[in-house]
């Protein structure tokens, strides 16, 4: 019962090496499920690369990659809020080696001592420090700022420049008397950190990139998915916990993947256009007769579900006509790898 990542490692780590050359000063990320892969697997390709610094979602997360031997500096990226509960690092050297996330005054001042990186509120307008609140920052924590932060939409329908935007905050750092020794960049170009870096040689800017990092190059990934029953059914024969009509002659067959690894657990999407809204539609409309199409594949037919996923495994339905795979064949299954668990993780060489 094996959901299976499998990993081209050499072309893997290709792109990787790529892009840490597209991006001086690249700082991996490595936080939530690990892309599919598991942090502290991404920990050790860290490592591999050189960066001196992983970037981790939380403190948790911070104390797990350290417990487990990554030899670098952590960057948390969640902002410290006041009064949560403190996280125990693994060994002494462990907090000097963690720079915290803030993203107003009261959390830089109660983060005495400790490292800190500041994250500016940009047109996201999710979190981040106002200007206005800038020139205040050497009161709130003289001497433990060392660095900014900036996190980027990825959409600009008023086209607006995201270059100018980090360049508006770069300015406005130094008129507040701050050092933009480094600043720390989510979502922007290699040709759009190298132009501001060459206006601001004063400044590193560091690119915190993750999905482009390690899903990149789809081709070096690839989901299957073990094949653990097959059971041939008449049209009209009745299955699973909801007693089904099966609609044709074919196949029923149980495939591991089910709700815990997050098959068929789908996250809201953000449709452009009139073509995704139309075929949107059309989904809506099948899955009210019982129809959705599953993400599992088989000699390149896509297969429908028989019926809503299971904790562990689904059932798919294989129509007639179309020979069905053997017990312990494996099927191609496309999968969102930021919220798919797998049993697990294999390096091939091809």
């Amino acid at each position: 019962m094996t959901l299976s990542l499998y990993v081209d490692t050499d072309r893997w780590r290709d792109h990787q090496r790529a892009l840490l050359a597209e991006f001086p000063g690249l700082v991996p990320v490595a936080k939530g499920n690990g892309y599919g892969l598991g942090n502290l697997r991404l920990a050790r390709e860290a490592e591999l690369l050189g960066t001196g610094l992983l970037a981790v979602g939380t403190a948790t997360e911070a104390a797990e990659v350290l417990a487990a031997g990554y030899p670098g500096e952590v960057l948390v990226l969640t902002p410290y809020r006041v009064g949560e509960p403190a996280v125990a690092l693994p060994g002494p050297d462990a907090p000097a080696r963690v720079l915290r996330t803030v993203a107003g005054l009261e959390a830089l001042r109660a983060l005495a001592g400790a490292r800190v990186v500041v994250e500016c509120m940009t047109s996201m307008r999710r979190h981040g420090i106002a200007r206005a609140d800038l020139a205040h920052c050497t009161q709130a924590g003289a001497g433990r700022v060392e660095g900014f932060a900036l996190h980027l939409p990825l959409d600009r329908p008023d086209r607006s420049s995201p270059i100018a935007e980090v360049a508006g905050w770069v300015a406005a750092i130094t008129a507040a008397g701050l050092p933009a020794r480094t600043v720390y960049l989510s979502h922007l170009s290699a040709a759009g950190a190298a132009e501001l870096a060459s206006h601001h040689p004063e400044t590193v800017f560091r690119s915190r990139i993750g999905t482009r990092l390690w899903l990149g190059d789809v081709a070096a990934l690839e989901a299957r998915a073990t094949v653990l029953d097959v059971t041939a059914v008449r049209r009209g024969e009745r299955y699973g916990y909801r007693q089904h009509k099966a609609p044709s002659e074919g196949h029923l067959l149980v495939v591991s993947g089910g709700t815990a690894h997050g098959i068929g657990m789908e996250a809201p999407k953000y449709l452009h256009g009139l073509l995704p809204r139309v075929k949107g539609i059309a989904r809506a409309g099948l899955a009210t007769v019982n129809r959705t199409l599953s993400p599992y594949q088989w000699d390149g037919r896509q297969l429908w579900f028989a019926e809503p996923p299971h904790m562990q495994v689904s059932i798919l339905f294989l129509p007639g006509g179309a020979k069905p795979p053997a017990v312990g064949d494996e099927l191609a299954v496309t999968v969102r790898h930021t919220t798919t668990h797998f049993d697990r993780v294999l390096d091939r060489q091809v």
